[in-house]
């Protein structure tokens, strides 16, 4: 029962950091209380992405005639078969998971656990049987769940979180969304193509907020113009669960108004799973919900480390396995670079998607730089031209002075598979002329990232 790592969680933190520690020849187990793969893989991230595939495939059909095809007659589907092939997917990768843990001689301890001092863990089965198990190190891996706002507790059924909202009986009629960040405008794009009437309600001026503002007016337009009704400068004050379906009461600058759907999804960001974990009994030390720890994700107390969810850093599913790797990697006495947060890609996966990384413009002027700022609209890509959707554009913003690339803001289809060319060129301290000169092959999407450069150096050829 002794080893050389413990981690705590199975999620894209949890299980990345096991199987790093195993190559670097660590005796590691993992502890997961449910399925392996964590919220991302079972909850989260992918699932989301296989509903989303379905609503795109659901589109095309309709849009058959667009291609020269034979009208589809009445395309349809089945909601239940839809939300069974997420699942399957969701299965079908925690089994991987799996599979990974038995490849890299990792233990898997199925059960939940509690810190406890002296670097020791306890472990209570799915039978209330615990078990104690010991390690040098001990990293906390347990992410976060459905953040939930006091004026609109989640009943899973009227009200919901994410989770509920994979895996829905059946599809609803009518649909309230509170939030407009990643996980509020996915479900909105899906549930809307699928056929729901969905309102989207965000507090802030505009909807995702953490975007740039071209970004943000741009996927509204586009989502309103698909039939989703977005009110910004808005927030549910209230919900009444009492008849067949909801009441929200809506707070708008001009006064209160009553929203009625069959369901509310509240999607006003996670909430950091910390409570009950024996953290206060050890000494871990936490602020406002995380986990305090050093640059290298060592808490307060030596020996037991926090890596994902459960820090101030990014709630994102490839931070976590970074700051994992690069936690185990300093453990061994590697030589360690610190991770920079200040590059780390951002992506939603709606139609039109969007993928961004560093500072938006207005946070570039904030900064004092001067900038150069390119953009180029997918309206004259060739590619996207021939593949029947110009929604969307790149922006590129440079510092004048020095021409170091500050940040880049994607919206169109397949940009999220793009974006790391920026984080890339980025992380090298590529130059606006560099990329300029680095030839991108045509007809493709990724030549406007090359378009947008020398938009913003004067130099742009097709618009």
């Amino acid at each position: 029962m002794n080893y050389d790592i413990i981690v705590i969680g199975s999620g894209p933190g949890g299980y990345v950091t096991a199987i790093r520690a195993a190559q670097l020849g660590f005796k590691t187990a993992i502890i997961e209380k449910e399925n392996l793969g964590g919220i991302c893989l079972n909850w989260g991230c992918i699932p989301t992405k296989a509903l989303l595939k379905s609503a795109h495939v659901f589109k095309y059909l309709q849009q058959a005639e667009q291609y020269g095809l034979n009208k589809v007659e009445n395309p349809g589907f089945d909601f239940s078969k839809v939300i069974q092939r997420s699942r399957g997917v969701a299965t079908k990768m925690s089994g991987g998971i799996a599979f990974l843990m038995k490849k890299n001689k990792i233990d898997v301890i199925m059960g939940t656990a509690k810190v406890q001092k002296g670097k020791k863990v306890a472990v209570t089965d799915k039978d209330g049987k615990a078990t104690e198990y010991s390690a040098q190190h001990i990293i906390i891996a347990t992410g976060a769940r459905s953040r939930e706002l006091p004026n609109l507790p989640q009943d899973g059924v009227k009200v919901i979180g994410y989770r509920q909202a994979l895996n829905l009986p059946e599809q609803p009629k009518s649909m309230i969304v509170v939030g407009s960040g990643a996980i509020g405008i996915e479900f909105a794009d899906f549930y809307n193509t699928m056929g729901t009437k969905v309102t989207v309600v965000e507090f802030m001026p505009n909807i995702l907020p953490v975007e740039d503002e071209d970004t943000s007016k741009h996927v509204e337009k586009s989502l309103k113009k698909s039939g989703i009704d977005i009110m910004t400068n808005a927030s549910v004050e209230s919900v009444d669960t009492s008849g067949n379906g909801v009441k929200a009461t809506v707070k708008t600058a001009t006064g209160n108004i009553t929203l009625e759907a069959d369901i509310l999804l509240s999607a006003v960001g996670i909430a950091s799973n910390i409570e009950g974990q024996g953290f206060e009994e050890v000494g871990i030390q936490t602020d406002k919900g995380k986990v305090l720890v050093n640059e290298w994700y060592e808490t307060s107390v030596p020996g037991y480390y926090a890596i994902g969810d459960i820090l101030a850093t990014q709630a994102l599913a490839h931070v976590a396995s970074a700051e994992g790797i690069t936690c185990v990697e300093k453990i061994k006495g590697l030589h360690v670079e610190k991770i920079d947060y200040g590059n780390v890609p951002g992506c939603t996966y709606c139609h039109p998607e969007i993928a961004s990384v560093g500072l938006t413009e207005k946070q570039a002027k904030e900064k004092g730089y001067e900038l150069k700022v390119g953009k180029f609209p997918f309206s004259a890509s060739g590619k996207a031209t021939a593949n029947g959707d110009t929604d969307g554009f790149i922006k590129v913003i440079f510092d004048a002075k020095y021409g170091e690339w500050l940040g880049c803001h994607m919206v169109g289809d397949g940009v999220t598979d793009m974006i790391a060319e920026a984080v890339v060129a980025r992380k090298l301290e590529t130059t606006g002329h560099e990329v300029l000169k680095a030839i991108h092959p045509h007809p493709t999407i990724s030549e406007a990232v090359m378009e947008a450069v020398a938009a913003a150096y004067g130099e742009v050829i097709h618009i």
